[in-house]
């Protein structure tokens, strides 16, 4: 007996837990994708494997003289896989121990993977079922959308005969989103030149910042630790430091959430050095008070030292780098109020005593913007010292004012529910906006049941939410059949 068999609706529940039974953290896809194709294969229903993974299954109109055209249903099959450090388990090969509990699902001390297995689950009962009315169906389902949608780039769409997509790959019911920004990571590189020098030896850290995702968070202008960082080097002085190492953030996608670096100052300088970052800590955490009020800026650990540094010119160039190149939102939109149009994040920077790198995440909806602000921040780093590369460019899906679909999903949820649906367009990257450029008009929308702390151990789907928006789908699919 399953720990899922009690839950409504019943079919949706029994696959998404024969899905979390399945390792399928990003990367980690091929067995949750075979298993895909061999409930097709079960089924008798045509599908497509590529060699990434991606899967394709079509099923028939349940009226065999349906005129209808076909409708896409589409999700990703990989999730981000964590655990805590108590938790006993291979995430890379063992499946998840679910709990239900006070009207949700979550997992035993790991992310439970509603994001995006619950897509996954409501395709699989479409799909399955004997008994919905719907028009011929194009379930596409990719991999590894949490690690830069690499499904959806890769993934040929040449055999797709629709042009109206729900995208199942939300978290917060009635909401319905209707647009994305475009994106792409360039990762600039520094080489450096190293020297020994004497001197004393200081770290400085900065932590406690509120972080967020670089798409929908950057609105906040919240402080990013790298950026933050490079004021406080600047402060020091350029002619008073050299670098040792430095590092700071964790993902692209991230404002990042924490920076360390450790520098050689001159003792004749060191005084006044430290007078110069006490004032800059003030400075700063009085303009993030509202943002980052636990803002944590430390420095100490005072040792003389002969030591590797940065030499001049390369200390020179990061600091320049952190404190010249633009970080955060760059334009607001005119046609959307509240929207962040134009932005860029410095999620990760890395230095070692060869190189130092500075990854960026930048985005538009707007994608002349977008690649207006990609040449800007490119040059920039060469006139900085470095190079670049340019990775992940995913285009931008642009708000249609008439669609159909979405007309349609938000008058079936008025009617089922009773309530308005909100729409709504994001500064974050969803698959539709990739979608959108491989398939010739499409006609898009993205939503989803409440799922709560996605990524992360705490997660959690809603089971109430879950039905609903099966009811919302099977309404839908019967109005297009």
């Amino acid at each position: 007996m399953g720990v899922l068999d009690s839950l409504q609706p019943e079919n949706v529940f029994r696959y998404f837990e024969q899905i979390c039974s399945i390792p399928h953290g990003s990367g980690n896809v091929e067995a949750i994708s075979n298993y895909l194709c061999d409930f097709a294969k079960e089924r008798g229903l045509w599908y497509k494997q590529d060699e990434n993974f991606n899967v394709i299954i079509k099923k028939p109109a349940s009226n065999a003289q349906s005129s209808a055209k076909p409708v896409i249903l589409q999700g990703h099959i990989d999730m981000v896989a964590v655990k805590t450090d108590d938790k006993c388990k291979d995430m890379e090969k063992e499946g998840l121990d679910l709990i239900v509990e006070d009207g949700f699902v979550r997992a035993d001390r790991t992310t439970l993977g509603g994001d995006d297995g619950i897509a996954v689950a409501y395709a699989l009962a479409v799909l399955d079922s004997e008994e919905l009315i719907h028009p011929p169906v194009e379930a596409v389902f990719t991999v590894d959308e949490e690690i830069g949608m690499l499904g959806a780039s890769s993934i040929d769409l040449s055999c797709i005969d629709g042009n109206v997509m729900l995208n199942m790959d939300s978290e917060e019911e009635g909401v319905f989103l209707s647009g994305c920004a475009g994106g792409a990571t360039l990762k600039g590189e520094y080489p450096v030149t190293t020297c020994n020098e004497s001197g004393i030896k200081l770290d400085i850290r900065v932590t406690g910042l509120t972080s967020g995702h670089s798409g929908t968070d950057i609105i906040f202008q919240r402080a990013n630790a790298n950026i933050i960082m490079g004021r406080l080097l600047a402060a020091a002085g350029i002619d008073n430091i050299s670098i040792i190492d430095i590092s700071g953030g964790e993902k692209d996608n991230s404002i990042a959430p924490y920076a360390s670096v450790s520098i050689l100052v001159r003792e004749n300088v060191i005084a006044n050095v430290s007078e110069n970052l006490e004032t800059a800590i003030r400075e700063l955490k009085n303009e993030y008070t509202v943002t980052d009020p636990d803002m944590d800026i430390r420095f100490g650990g005072e040792e003389s030292v002969n030591t590797g540094v940065y030499d001049e010119k390369s200390t020179a160039m990061v600091i320049n780098v952190l404190s010249l190149i633009p970080d955060g939102v760059v334009r607001m939109s005119n046609d959307i109020k509240g929207l962040v149009q134009t932005s860029l994040n410095l999620g990760v920077m890395r230095g070692d005593n060869r190189l130092f790198t500075a990854t960026y995440l930048i985005r538009s909806s707007v994608e002349s913007e977008k690649k207006c602000l990609i040449d800007k921040v490119a040059k920039l780093t060469c006139i900085l010292g470095g190079r670049f590369n340019l990775t992940g460019v995913y285009p931008a899906w642009e708000f249609k004012r008439d669609s159909v679909i979405r007309n349609v999903i938000c008058d079936s949820y008025k009617e089922l529910f009773g309530k308005e649906a909100k729409v709504e367009t994001i500064h974050a990257g969803v698959e539709c906006g990739i979608m959108a450029a491989k398939i010739a008009e499409l006609d898009c929308v993205s939503f989803g049941p409440d799922i709560r702390d996605i990524h992360t151990v705490k997660e959690r789907l809603d089971i109430a939410s879950t039905k609903r928006t099966w009811e919302l789908i099977v309404n839908v699919l019967e109005k297009l059949a």
